[in-house]
Order: C-alpha cells, then sequence, then structure tokens
C-alpha cells in the first residue's frame, strides 16, 4: 500500500517540472531580451564616459530626449483618465454596441503602426476632417508636437484599458454597498474605496503605456513633421545616426533611453509595491 502511494506520488506531472521550465525561461529571456541589452550596454560602455556623455549631451539629442519623454508622460496621463472611464463604461453598464465598443478598444492593437500614422495625419492635417475645423481657429495638430501626443494616446490608450478592465470586473459590489450603508458619498466610495484597490493595475497600464509610446516609431514620423528640437522623436534620430553610419551616437541614444525609461518604470513599480503593501495591511 506505502510502495503504490509513492509510485503514485512520483509520477511525471503534466506539466514540465520546475527546472525544465525555468531552463526555458531563462534561455528565452536571455537570447531575447538580456544579450541584446547587455550588447547594447557593452557597446555604449566601449565609447568611455566622457565619449558617452558628449553625445548623449548634444543639442539636438536633449531635444530629441526631451520630446519622446515629456509627450510620452503626457499621453500616458491622459489615457490613464480615459482609459479608467473606458474601463468603467465596457464593465459597468449594459448599452446597445457595448460588444463593437469592446472591440474598438483593440483596433490599436491590431492596426499597423505605419496605417495609424496615415491616417491620423490625413484626419489631422490642415486639410483634413478634424484639421480643418481646428485650422480657422489656429490650433494646428499634424506636424507639431501635439501631432506626436494624439499618436501616443492612440497606441497606448488600449494597455490601460486592458489592464484596469479585469481588475475593475473582478471589484466586488458588496464593498460598494457596504461603503454606501456606512455613510459614505458617491465621491468617497470612488476615491477612497475603489481607487486605492485599482491602483495597482492603473500604474501598471501608465507603465505599459509609457514604454509603448517611448519607442513608438511608426504612427509618430508621419504626424510629427521631424522638426529637429521641434518634433523629431529620440527613435528617428537613432535611425538618422545609424543611416548616417554613426553607430556610436546611435548607440549612446539607445542606451540613454534605456536607462531613462528603466529608473521612471523602477519607480513607478516600487510606487506599485508600496501601494499594494499599504492596501494589504
Amino acid at each position: 500500500m506505502a510502495g503504490a502511494r509513492g509510485l503514485a506520488l512520483k509520477q511525471p506531472s503534466v506539466i514540465p517540472g520546475f527546472g525544465l521550465a525555468l531552463g526555458f525561461t531563462l534561455t528565452y529571456l536571455s537570447l531575447i531580451v538580456l544579450i541584446p541589452l547587455a550588447a547594447l550596454i557593452l557597446y555604449a560602455s566601449s565609447l568611455g564616459f566622457s565619449g558617452f556623455w558628449q553625445l548623449v549631451t548634444e543639442p539636438r539629442t536633449l531635444a530629441a530626449l526631451r520630446v519622446s519623454f515629456v509627450i510620452s508622460f503626457i499621453a500616458a496621463v491622459i489615457n490613464v483618465i480615459f482609459g479608467l472611464i473606458v474601463a468603467w463604461v465596457l464593465i459597468r453598464y449594459r448599452f446597445p454596441g457595448r460588444r463593437f465598443l469592446d472591440a474598438i478598444v483593440d483596433l490599436p492593437f491590431a492596426l499597423p503602426t505605419a496605417v495609424a500614422g496615415i491616417a491620423l495625419t490625413a484626419i489631422y492635417a490642415p486639410n483634413g476632417w478634424i484639421g480643418g475645423l481646428l485650422d480657422p481657429w489656429g490650433i494646428k495638430v499634424a506636424y507639431t508636437p501635439l501631432g506626436i501626443g494624439v499618436a501616443l494616446v492612440f497606441i497606448g490608450l488600449p494597455f490601460v484599458v486592458r489592464t484596469v478592465q479585469p481588475v475593475l470586473e473582478d471589484f466586488e459590489r458588496e464593498v460598494e454597498e457596504a461603503a454606501v450603508s456606512l455613510g459614505a458619498t458617491r465621491r468617497q466610495t470612488v476615491f477612497r474605496v475603489m481607487l486605492p484597490a485599482l491602483l495597482p493595475a492603473i500604474l501598471t497600464g501608465f507603465a505599459l503605456a509609457f514604454a509603448r509610446a517611448v519607442g513608438e516609431y511608426g504612427s509618430v514620423i508621419f504626424i510629427a513633421g521631424n522638426i529637429p528640437y521641434v518634433s523629431e522623436i529620440a527613435p528617428l534620430l537613432i535611425v538618422i545616426k545609424l543611416e548616417e553610419f554613426n553607430y556610436g551616437g546611435a548607440t549612446a541614444i539607445a542606451a540613454a533611453m534605456l536607462l531613462i525609461a528603466f529608473l521612471i518604470i523602477l519607480v513607478i513599480n516600487l510606487i506599485q509595491a508600496w501601494q499594494r503593501r499599504r492596501f494589504s495591511q
């Protein structure tokens, strides 16, 4: 009896064991993520600190980095606000066309970035449908930094919606009802009960939207105008450096973008971890 029980415990699982799964995980991450990033860092370090600093602090490079990160941050904040509203509407309300609206949210995922850039440029150009309405008011979207923000909001919205939506769907209505029964107003229920529970998911959506926006290229170059010091993004400057066979400059800019993005995402993850510990107490 004991022997049969021992044999039953030793039967192999359908799912691979920890050792095999960990080996595949480490191999995959090394080949796809770690080795390319390590090669980038090693090449950048071969420039020396002075050479790297000189390339990164060029006025054109600083302007491109500022455009990319500042507009990406603003676009991610806008996506958090409106993405939360869209997720709320899709979860809490039933109305005709809800499934169609839910499918539309995923459109930026499936749409090629070049197609998105061309479509946005055609719409927001001075002779476009929306651009023509804004032009008499002196508002120019296409070929300006504002156009970059529009493109980054377009491609980043699904990251926030799809991150917040399942958490909001699993949120227990009884918690809201308990808050109301204890005398909380609707605003207090939203800001003191629901938002703290949703904040980790919101921060995750923000980080995903921000990371996607920083590295976005295809949908931006068509609507940005690509004017140096005004609407030129860092990924485009990297491509320009590569076309000029300036591999050192391209590597330096890429390494600077990697470092800045890593620090920002690290801060977001630390805030997210702190919020989770605070909410669980």
